[in-house]
């Protein structure tokens, strides 16, 4: 089966002065997850659509729902965990739990701040991660990248033909991504930032789906403001 999870477990520190996670913030009257959510509803391919939610905001997320969407029997409202790679597990542990998981199953995970992914993203996620087990979605970087241990000085400029910047979804097949994350050490688990470095770091072959742009995560003052730009432009044309 094919399912969503959409992690909405962030606290959204960077936003500043706001009295919620920036995911239930509204663009046009409408929260920016509610904005994520349609578009997965639209892809008739996903199983079930889990929400991972904290769990003082688990009664606010299915109220915004219900209100927005209304009832929709492939959409559930979990738990999530400390992190961003335990918030998946939470997901995966749901759907283990409820369906249990057979061999050829995948997840496409995907930040419930980006609400600006298309149609052609997810179905390319879904196709590559049915084919090679694991996905991430990025485009080519466009400024030269500089690396830098002390944040002072340059240790390394790498060629930026090489070097893309992530976005998600990032989409896997469960049973590969539960192995790969059971068998980190503790070590290792606290340098992730992502979950496709789960599978990189057991020399996996992660497969990258062209993403855009426009596939902002909302996560500043700054991005919020270029998020209703964006809305505004479309709903315009």
């Amino acid at each position: 089966m094919i399912y969503a999870e959409i992690l909405a477990g962030g606290k959204g520190t960077r936003m500043g002065n706001i009295n919620m996670p920036k995911q239930f913030i509204t663009i046009d009257g409408t929260p920016i997850i509610i904005h994520t959510i349609e578009k997965f509803i639209l892809n008739d391919r996903f199983e079930k659509i889990l929400i991972v939610s904290p769990k003082e905001w688990i009664n606010y997320t299915k109220d915004i729902i219900k209100k927005h969407i209304g009832e929709n029997d492939r959409l559930v409202v979990v738990e999530g965990g400390s992190d961003r790679n335990e918030s998946i597990m939470s997901g995966i542990h749901y759907i283990e739990k409820e369906f249990g998981i057979e061999d050829d199953d995948v997840i496409v995970t995907h930040d419930s701040v980006r609400p600006f992914l298309t149609h052609r993203i997810i179905e390319e996620n879904i196709d590559e991660v049915l084919k090679h087990g694991a996905v991430d979605t990025a485009i080519e970087a466009v400024d030269t990248i500089l690396q830098s241990k002390d944040g002072e000085i340059i240790d390394n400029i790498p060629i930026r033909d090489t070097m893309f910047q992530g976005q998600t979804p990032q989409s896997f097949h469960i049973n590969t991504l539960v192995n790969h994350y059971n068998a980190l050490s503790g070590d290792e688990k606290t340098i992730l930032t992502d979950a496709c470095k789960i599978c990189a770091l057991k020399g996996e072959n992660v497969k990258i789906v062209k993403g855009e742009l426009f596939n902002i995560k909302i996560t500043t003052p700054y991005d919020l403001k270029v998020a209703k730009a964006i809305l505004q432009e479309r709903i315009s044309k």
